[in-house]
């Protein structure tokens, strides 16, 4: 269950908040799971997080670091290199050729229908 209270600034970050086998209330930022807390209820675990989480930004600070941002509050430009076997290259260049279009038209495509 992804529940996010109104009265807390995730900065972006994805809760996850379940109740563990020992009945326990867990809560961790998804994009950084290292960041987490648990309580006997989940108001209160969320509380503990969001007490966790304020720490850690205190301590990126502390230590001049930049603290972490959620992926979806980044910029993206578009633009990444992907490794991929010969094979599965060659193929979708002849792929991309045959339907008369750029490989990277043909591959983006592939993925956003993913």
């Amino acid at each position: 269950m992804n529940k996010k209270p109104r009265n807390y600034d995730w900065d972006g970050f994805t809760i996850n908040l379940y109740l563990d086998d020992e009945q326990d209330w867990m809560a961790h930022l998804v994009e950084l799971p290292n960041v987490s807390a648990h309580g006997d209820t989940a108001d209160e675990a969320l509380e503990e997080l969001y007490v966790a989480w304020e720490m850690v930004k205190e301590d990126y600070q502390e230590d001049g670091e930049k603290i972490p941002i959620a992926p979806s509050r980044k910029d993206y430009s578009g633009c990444f290199n992907v490794r991929i076997d010969k094979q599965v290259h060659r193929a979708l260049a002849i792929e991309a050729a045959q339907a008369g279009i750029s490989l990277n038209a043909l591959v983006s495509t592939k993925l956003a229908s993913k």
